[in-house]
């Protein structure tokens, strides 16, 4: 969103930090770009300017007085570019640490772990145009319309072309059973267009029961189909029997699960669940995508297991029109991944850098997102250095996290925009303002671009084509440099100068390092960009035998007591990620109203709770109770036993123990709550 307003140091002058707390996330991001690297002193009150040079110099003193490298924290937002990122992690990795926490850590780490175990790689194994190519597109745990606009018209363009949709989602989303895109005037005309085929409306996280009963079904017709003499016509016998293992072992839990049992699990009929899989039974040309309705959950890596093993009955990877396709919302969360931006990277990245650089990287795991939190409130991690984002409002658990880093000796925020995490600082704050990707990057060497990855895997270039708000600002790179140059004093012989003036050099670094990227500056400048290799997609799978893997995964139910309801925090349309850019959820009939929560009519019967009610809410883990005040009840179509909440205004109830099993995600979408009316 463009703002021709500034954050410039006078309005730093005017509020002090105690006031700009007092304000709402919508008005901070309002007061436009920040302009000039500031500075919070020990003990004061207000922000104040400070030049850029002094402000690398405080970074790298506060980091060489650290007893290890380990006590600092370098956290990525996924809006960093490849070029940045890779700079940013061989800094973190010549300083001496993998404490690289990332959005990802948050979001899609459950599907990072379950597609490497199964298949190989943590990455969608389609291509864009697949969408358009698929017979049947399954949407699970996300909402189009509000989480990625732009996949409505790939879906648009699949139902012109005869495809089907089913819709998987605890809430009846505007975006997925009707499409209007302004655009179209033909849209306009007829109303827009009915995306959904089969809508599956089931309670939170049953999704694993479902995926279960599909295969179970698939599984009886394909005996049928056998019986009949045309085996294989259901499940592709022959890329189970090339590609994959474990399938016995599959077949035969199944076997061990009442089919109505499993329905009424998920809330549906036997009969609903059959008119779904009718749709892909006879075709392989099925496409599966998901996001964080899948991924924040305890056993969120075990429902995505669940995900592939549908996948692989049908011979659905690797093929045109079919294929797994997590839904990455954020805008290169994915390249920085590709890029090193991991606390868990792997040996063979780390042999490349220490090949090319000529250093020996540090090779312990360092912390993720809720380690680093833990590590900063226990005085284990004593600087947090976050590189975008919005760290305070992202993370789980916003007291616990909040107290965490204001124990820390230095925070710095390298932003655009004012926001939260600015004001809730170390003992010593900086925020240094960068270029947006929106703005013209001019260095020594003339106007540079950037790049970045799409969740399909396309490496594509990113253009600044407005004047910069103000002159002195640094790109993300630059900081990078300065950053390097004043912490690492010329150790390891990398100019960081010359890389920072010319992109070029990154990009060829980046070559030498990074399977995939060869050729980078010659590939990255064609139209569109370039596709990085993906093995799933040839059917060749990165696993230890060399195989997908079918897995064996168990449905766990909530068991609510009376009174208790199980809370799923989502995005508004209004709304990217921690931005908040409006009052409005237009798609859900909300308006100018963010603390609200939404509620089954039968439900609010049995609370006592009316439409517009006022309510605090609560949670309870581990005998600590946590409270989220004055939300506003609004019923709405959601099963029974479960409310929603936009986060990140209920990240308050998910304690910060309440994490995924193998991903470590905090568990966003399944919160048991309770919730008591306000006296006035």
């Amino acid at each position: 969103v463009m703002t021709k307003h500034t954050a410039s140091p006078v309005l730093f002058q005017r509020y002090s930090v105690t006031e700009l707390l007092q304000k709402t996330d919508l008005w901070l991001g309002q007061q436009g770009r920040l302009t000039k690297p500031m500075r919070l002193q020990t003990g004061a009150t207000h922000y104040e300017p400070i030049e850029w040079a002094d402000a690398f110099q405080l970074i790298a003193h506060e980091l060489s007085a650290l007893g290890s490298p380990d006590e600092a924290i370098f956290y990525t937002s996924g809006r960093t570019s490849n070029e940045a990122a890779f700079l940013y992690q061989l800094f973190v990795r010549m300083f001496g640490t993998n404490n690289m926490p990332d959005c990802s850590n948050m979001c899609h780490e459950s599907t990072s772990v379950a597609l490497a175990e199964t298949i190989g790689l943590g990455k969608a194994s389609v291509k864009y145009d697949d969408y358009e190519k698929a017979d049947v597109i399954m949407i699970m745990g996300q909402n189009p319309g509000t989480n990625a606009p732009r996949m409505l018209t790939a879906l648009e363009k699949n139902k012109q072309n005869g495809g089907k949709i089913i819709s998987v989602n605890p809430l009846r989303e505007t975006g997925l059973l009707g499409f209007k895109y302004p655009q179209s005037v033909r849209d306009m005309v007829l109303g827009g267009e009915k995306l959904t085929d089969v809508f599956l409306q089931i309670p939170i996280n049953t999704d694993l029961a479902l995926l279960k009963a599909m295969g179970k079904i698939l599984l009886e017709e394909e005996a049928k189909a056998t019986r009949n003499g045309q085996p294989g016509t259901v499940i592709d016998l022959d890329f189970v029997t090339r590609y994959t293992t474990g399938y016995d072992a599959y077949a035969a839990d199944l076997a061990r699960y009442d089919l109505d049992q499993l329905a009424a699990q998920c809330g549906l009929a036997v009969s609903e669940i059959r008119a779904a899989v009718d749709l892909f039974k006879n075709t392989n040309k099925l496409i599966i995508c998901w996001a964080m309705g899948l991924t924040q959950h305890k056993n969120a890596v075990e429902t995505l297991n669940e995900v592939i093993n549908l996948l692989l009955l049908k011979g659905s990877i690797g093929i045109e029109g079919g294929g797994a396709s997590p839904i990455r919302g954020h805008s290169n969360v994915q390249g920085d991944r590709t890029m090193g931006i991991w606390e868990k990277p792997k040996p063979e990245f780390l042999d490349a850098l220490q090949r090319v650089f000529n250093f020996e990287p540090p090779r312990r795991d360092g912390f993720d997102v809720v380690k680093s939190v833990k590590a900063m409130h226990d005085g284990r991690a004593k600087v947090f250095f976050g590189m975008g984002g919005n760290f305070s409002m992202a993370v789980s658990d916003t007291d616990f996290t909040a107290e965490a880093l204001r124990r820390c000796r230095l925070t710095v925020h390298v932003s655009t925009k004012l926001n939260r995490s600015h004001l809730i600082h170390g003992e010593t704050a900086l925020i240094l303002p960068c270029l947006g990707r929106t703005d013209k990057d001019r260095q020594a060497t003339g106007e540079q671009f950037v790049s970045c990855e799409s969740t399909t895997g396309v490496v594509a270039q990113s253009h600044g084509a407005v004047e910069p708000v103000v002159a002195h600002l640094k790109s993300e790179v630059a900081i990078v440099a300065g950053l390097a140059n004043a912490t690492l004093n010329g150790r390891y012989g990398v100019d960081w100068d010359a890389l920072a003036a010319d992109y070029d050099k990154i990009r060829s670094l980046i070559a030498d390092v990074v399977p995939g990227f060869d050729d980078y500056n010659r590939k990255v400048r064609q139209s569109g960009g370039f596709y990085l290799p993906n093995g799933p997609r040839e059917r060749q799978f990165k696993t230890k035998d060399g195989k997908a893997h079918f897995t064996v995964n168990h449905p766990t139910q909530h068991t609510l007591k009376a009174g208790e309801l199980l809370l799923m925090t989502i995005r508004s349309h209004d709304q990217f990620n921690t931005t908040i850019y409006g009052n409005d959820d237009r798609y859900r009939g909300i308006y100018n109203e963010r603390r609200v929560i939404l509620i089954n009519t039968d439900d609010m019967t049995a609370l006592g709770l009316h439409e517009k009610q006022v309510v605090d809410l609560h949670s309870r883990y581990d005998d600590v109770v946590r409270t989220a005040h004055q939300f506003v009840v609004v019923p709405y179509q959601i099963p029974r036993g479960c409310c929603a909440t936009y986060f990140p205004e209920t990240n308050v109830l998910i304690p910060i123990d309440a994490v995924a099993d193998k991903s470590n995600t905090p568990t966003s979408k399944s919160i048991v709550i309770t919730v008591s009316a306000v006296q006035r």
